[in-house]
């Protein structure tokens, strides 16, 4: 802990003193050689950093809620296998609609409030959901579960990158932990529940949501705050400006597209999985979910650290390496146990891809927007379409009805990641630039 006397100009006319900030770092970081830099957190920063976490974290709760009733649901409403396939289809369709939406009155007001509704409308449908008897009560539910997810999906990246251009280093990874995070905890409680009607375990769901939301909502970034950079644009106006390239963001959206695919298979048939497939019983069945979340968590609990030391590419070569691997694993399993290990492989190799898809979409958004976000956002729901449909027709009996081999598709395309890779060396060259900034003072 330190204090910061640091005097600079904003547009050439008012001098700001900002007094008493805590110098960040990482350990073993040295500014002078590209390292993180030396940033001014202050005590606005942190609340800001918890808000836009527990923005995360709703989302999470909520969508691990609903898929972890997937099967439930199924059974409830008599769903085949194609029926199921255009119904988890939806949802990311109309996901897409809500995050256009977002990213249409975030620059307007702000992404915090638009943020606030989406997420109390998250909680709500989550509910609705759960309480529907009629199928036209619950696809009206999940319909509009997915517009407001959209809707917060957007926005929560936003706020969290316009932190981390605050904080001057990487921490998104952190943030998409506190989404694992309150997934687990929502799988977790559909393990223990799993035996009591999913109305009463997504009502509570819902409840924890929507008082998290309220309580951690009025510490978001305001509008004027998110695109606003107080350290490098203080001390090099162009050292956070990175040129809009076309292909940048097409390359890593496609990157979030292949990611997706696989995250679409895991979330919504593992489950099928293990209980058609491996004949787990009931209270394994929400096992694989579990654990893909579990390690998915841990990696992003560490990622920020490796991106800071490995940089971004190497990262995520790595991280598509060991998602490979992962699916490759499930393939060819014959026992639960070796499935859920596999699952689990799948989740530390995929956490390090949607942090870093982000960061450099806010790289390539100098302006702090948030429009390239919402656009790169949209890949997302391209992913889980795909995923959702491409496992739906193989595992489909009228198609090649084979789950096992559904799950080779995710293992063969998350290695096209590789191959993009370099797409994500905007992150490290922002990094840099506001590091060399710093370093200039």
């Amino acid at each position: 802990m330190s204090t910061l006397h640091l005097r600079y100009r904003v547009s050439h006319a008012e001098e700001i003193v900002v007094q008493s900030a805590e110098l960040t770092t990482p350990e073993g970081h040295d500014p002078r050689h590209g390292g993180d830099a030396y940033f001014a957190v202050t005590a606005r920063d942190r609340r800001a950093r918890v808000a836009a976490s527990a923005g995360f974290a709703v989302q999470g709760l909520s969508f691990a809620a609903i898929i972890s009733q997937v099967p439930v649901f199924q059974d409830k409403f008599g769903l085949d296998e194609m029926q199921l396939t255009l119904t988890l289809a939806a949802v990311p369709v109309i996901a897409g609609v809500g995050s256009v939406l977002a990213g249409v009155f975030a620059p307007r007001v702000g992404s915090g409030p638009v943020l606030r509704v989406s997420a109390l409308g998250v909680a709500a449908m989550t509910a609705g959901a759960g309480w529907a008897d009629q199928p036209v009560l619950f696809y009206t539910a999940i319909a509009l579960f997915g517009f407001f997810l959209g809707g917060v999906d957007a926005t929560m990246n936003m706020q969290g990158t316009a932190v981390q251009r605050r904080y001057g280093r990487s921490i998104m990874a952190s943030c998409h932990a506190w989404w694992s995070i309150a997934g687990i905890a929502a799988s977790l409680a559909a393990i223990v529940t799993a035996a009591q009607p999913e109305r009463y375990y997504l009502g509570g769901a819902a409840i924890v949501a929507a008082l998290v939301s309220l309580i951690a909502g009025p510490g978001l970034l305001k509008k004027a705050d998110e695109a606003h950079n107080p350290h490098t644009a203080a001390v090099d106006p162009e050292a956070g400006r990175v040129p809009r390239r076309g292909w940048i963001v097409a390359f890593i959206g496609i990157a979030l597209m292949v990611m997706f695919i696989g995250d679409a298979a895991t979330t919504n048939w593992s489950g099928v999985f293990l209980q058609d497939v491996l004949g787990a019983n009931e209270h394994v069945v929400p096992a694989g979910l579990f654990a893909y979340l579990v390690f998915q968590f841990l990696g992003r609990t560490v990622a920020d650290r490796i991106i800071g030391r490995l940089g971004a590419v190497a990262t995520v070569i790595v991280g598509s390496l060991v998602a490979a691997g992962g699916f490759a694993l499930v393939a060819l399993s014959h026992q639960a146990p070796m499935a859920i290990g596999g699952f689990a492989l799948v989740g530390i190799g995929l956490s390090v891809v949607v942090p870093l898809t982000f960061s450099a979409a806010d790289a390539l958004d100098p302006a702090g927007t948030g429009t390239v976000i919402a656009k790169v956002n949209l890949f997302n729901y391209a992913g889980v379409i795909v995923g959702s449909a491409v496992i739906g027709v193989v595992a489909d009996p009228s198609m090649l009805g084979d789950l096992r081999l559904a799950f080779v598709v995710p293992a063969g395309l998350v290695l096209l990641i590789i191959a993009l890779a370099p797409s994500f060396r905007v992150v490290d060259t922002a990094r840099e630039r506001a590091a060399r900034a710093i370093a200039a003072r």
